[in-house]
């Protein structure tokens, strides 16, 4: 659980709806506010206009792909510093789009099959010092 007084505000971008449940069900139990986005267009408005402390994004997501929202959102001056958790099935032995994903700077790089969410909460406190 956090123990902050700061409201911590995660952005959960990812078209699975049951994933969304669960990954939304767990942030809060950790103490973390959470809004979500079933589609990059959707994921990249909640960005600019809710100013997340991170995003977790997927990068398979209709209307707007993760990546497209991603160089999107680093061309934003708030968007630019923000960091973004990458959560995909793309297996990593995708080398050539791994490669064009880490260069838009991800703060992490998952594949939702090999990471539990306790491994990506543990990251996200990580990063946000909490």
């Amino acid at each position: 659980m956090i123990k902050t007084d700061k409201r911590i505000l995660l952005l959960v971008v990812e078209d699975e709806k049951i994933l969304v449940k669960v990954m939304e069900d767990k942030l809060i139990s950790e103490g973390f506010s959470v809004i979500k986005a079933y589609d990059g267009v959707e994921g990249l408005n909640l960005a600019k206009n809710e100013h997340p402390d991170l995003i977790l994004l997927d990068l398979l997501l209709p209307k707007m792909d993760g990546m497209s929202m991603l160089r999107e959102l680093r061309k934003d001056d708030w968007g630019k510093d923000v960091p973004v958790f990458i959560l995909t099935n793309l297996p990593s032995s995708d080398e050539s789009r791994i490669k064009d994903v880490l260069e838009l700077e991800p703060t992490y790089y998952f594949e939702k099959v090999n990471k539990n969410m306790g491994e990506i909460v543990e990251k996200i406190k990580e990063k946000l010092e909490i």
